[in-house]
């Protein structure tokens, strides 16, 4: 097997695309129920979809020159979600080891070190909300089953995103580190770049560092427009990744939108590149909601000029 370098572990840029979801909504009239892409595993005029948007991030990182992190089509593939959905925990499992399988095949068909396969794990909770927030030690336990299925269908990495609360971000760290896998822990921020319970991002990395003894590999901030949290990043080693939303809108404005706020991706790639200028560990750069090919491509090209 070729032998992958993981972005903590290298000084090669790799593109993400964590706007998957969008993509399928709007641009192309799918429909995620509750918002979950899992259930389009056992949809098979979907499952060729899915594939090709991870293969024109590959297509696209490489044209650039960078790596590609390819995520698993599993959002919100967690127990609470799939039973509100109709689906048993052993149905679940099975779909979770078929999302991996199919994206280790995308991944091995192209070959190369420079493709790194991730499971897509999200919150148990509402990822904009402020429900209660689960114990460490109960997050621990949710999240691991999902972290082994994934490990035993082939994975190289868990992209945690869009997590809110300290609490479960760090009980999904050490359930990652319990099955072996290297996790980065990506927190969602407002439009103040704290988090929903008004946690600044920094201190907000440090209690997950000093809860888990550093567990998480790296740390990444999604689902947030660079405006967002420009002003809250400093030098910390630790965050590696930047998957940004087209849309400057908040989440709470976003929910009540009815058509897609894509921004302008040239003026975004542009604030992306001067991100990475200022704070050269930001090895993963990349799209969240409301982004496409469009925006991979500027970006890629931006930060590699």
């Amino acid at each position: 097997m070729t032998q992958r370098l993981l972005p903590h572990q290298t000084d090669r840029r790799f593109l993400a695309h964590a706007g998957t979801g969008t993509d399928l909504i709007f641009n192309r009239g799918i429909d995620l129920p509750g918002f979950a892409s899992f259930p389009l595993v056992d949809d098979p005029k979907a499952r060729p979809i899915l594939v090709e948007q991870m293969r024109a991030l590959i297509d696209v990182a490489r044209e650039a020159g960078l790596g590609a992190v390819i995520d698993t089509p599993t959002w919100m593939a967690n127990p609470d979600r799939a039973a509100k959905l109709g689906y048993t925990p052993d149905q679940l499992t099975r779909i979770n080891q078929q999302a991996v399988g199919m994206m280790r095949d995308l991944r091995n068909g192209v070959g190369g070190d420079d493709v790194v396969l991730a499971l897509c794990l999200g919150p148990a909770r509402d990822p904009y909300g402020a429900e209660d927030p689960l114990s460490v030690a109960a997050a621990r336990r949710y999240h691991r089953h999902q972290i082994e299925t994934a490990r035993d269908a082939g994975i190289d990495l868990v992209n945690a995103y869009t997590f809110n609360q300290v609490q479960e971000a760090a009980g999904v760290a050490l359930a990652a580190q319990d099955t072996g896998v290297p996790v980065a822990v990506s927190l969602v921020v407002e439009t103040d770049g704290c988090l929903h319970n008004g946690t600044p991002l920094q201190d907000a990395l440090s209690q997950i560092d000093d809860l888990t003894d550093g567990a998480a590999a790296y740390f990444m901030v999604n689902c947030a427009h660079p405006t967002h949290f420009d002003t809250a990043l400093t030098d910390n080693p630790r965050l590696k990744g930047i998957v940004v939303n087209a849309s400057r809108c908040s989440h709470a404005e976003l929910d009540e939108a009815t058509t897609l706020d894509d921004g302008d991706p040239a003026e975004l790639a542009t604030q992306i590149a001067a991100l990475v200028a200022r704070f050269p560990d930001l090895t993963v750069v990349g799209g969240c909601c409301g982004t496409d090919m469009r925006h991979m491509r500027a970006m890629a090209q931006r930060i590699t000029a």
